[in-house]
C-alpha cells in the first residue's frame, strides 16, 4: 500500500479505480482509521439521505411547473397522513384517502387513455429536480400518440401501488407513476418511474410493472429512461401486458461516444 506524502493517506491500492464509480471504495487510511475527509463525506452523505426522506415535498410548486408545462394537475393524498404513518404504515401509502376519492369524483370520470401519477415516495428531492424536467420531455411525447390524458396526478405521501387506483377510476390502460427512490448514500435524489398496463387496484402486483430506476444527474439521463419508457408502452400495447415477461430490450448504455476499454488493464 503506498502513501500520499502531502496528506500521510495510505492509499487502497484500488485508489485509482475510484474515479469510475461514486460508490465508496479504495478510501484508504490513516494509521487504524479512515481518513477525516472520507468520514465527514460519509456523515454528509447520511445526513442528505434524511433529509431527502424527511423533508416535505413542495406540493404547490410542482403543481405550478406542471400547470407551466400546459396540463391540469389535481393534488390527492394517500390514507397516509402524515410521514411517520407512511413509514410505518407501507398498506396504506397504497391506497387514496376519502377526500381524494372524494376529488375524482369531482373532477368527473373521462374516458382517458393514460395517467401520469407523481408521488413524493422516499425522496421529495428527487421528484422537486427532476419530476418536471422529465414531465416537459414525457407529456408531449404521450400527446403527440394522441393518447388521451387525465389531469397530472400529485400523490403526498404515495407508493407505488397508489397509481392502480386512480388508472382503474379512469380505466385508463397505462399506467405511469413517478416517484422517489429511497435514498443511498451515493444518490439521495434518484427517481424511479413504474409502468403497468392496464392496473387494477388490488389486483395488480409488483409482477405486473416495469421499473425504470436510478434517474439522477449522475446516472440515466430523462432522454434515456424516455425512450426506455416509451419502448415499454409500445410494446405492451401489441402484448397487452405489462411487468416480468416484458423485456426492456433498448440497447442504449449511455456509452455510445466513450471510448470503451477494460480499465482494468488501465
Amino acid at each position: 500500500m503506498s502513501k500520499n506524502n502531502e496528506t500521510g493517506i495510505a492509499l487502497d491500492p484500488w485508489h485509482n479505480l475510484s474515479q469510475f464509480t461514486s460508490a465508496r471504495i479504495a478510501l484508504g487510511r490513516t494509521g487504524i482509521s479512515l481518513p477525516t475527509r472520507a468520514c465527514l463525506d460519509f456523515q454528509l452523505a447520511h445526513a442528505l439521505a434524511r433529509d431527502a426522506v424527511h423533508i416535505p415535498l413542495d406540493f404547490t410548486r410542482l403543481e405550478k411547473q406542471v400547470n407551466l408545462l400546459g396540463y391540469q394537475t389535481q393534488i390527492l393524498q394517500s390514507q397516509a397522513e402524515n410521514q411517520s404513518m407512511y413509514l410505518q404504515r407501507p398498506d396504506l401509502g397504497r391506497l387514496l384517502n376519502t377526500l381524494a376519492m372524494g376529488c375524482l369524483l369531482h373532477t368527473g370520470k373521462s374516458h382517458v387513455d393514460a395517467v401520469v401519477v407523481v408521488a413524493d415516495g422516499l425522496s421529495s428531492k428527487a421528484i422537486a429536480r427532476h419530476a418536471e424536467p422529465f414531465l416537459s420531455l414525457l407529456l408531449p411525447q404521450l400527446h403527440a400518440n394522441a393518447y388521451r390524458l387525465a389531469p397530472v396526478c400529485l400523490v403526498k405521501h404515495g407508493r407505488v401501488a397508489i397509481g392502480d387506483a386512480i388508472a382503474e377510476y379512469y380505466a385508463a390502460r397505462l399506467s405511469i407513476i413517478l416517484i422517489g427512490e429511497r435514498p443511498g448514500l451515493s444518490s439521495s435524489d434518484s427517481m424511479g418511474i413504474y409502468y403497468t398496463y392496464q392496473a387494477k387496484l388490488g389486483i395488480s402486483t409488483d409482477a405486473d410493472r416495469n421499473c425504470i430506476s436510478n434517474i439522477h444527474n449522475n446516472g440515466l439521463s430523462y432522454e434515456q429512461a424516455l425512450k426506455k419508457l416509451l419502448f415499454l408502452i409500445n410494446k405492451s400495447e401489441k402484448c397487452q401486458f405489462s411487468g416480468v415477461n416484458l423485456k426492456d430490450e433498448t440497447t442504449d448504455t449511455g456509452l455510445d461516444d466513450q471510448q470503451q476499454v477494460n480499465f482494468l488493464l488501465d
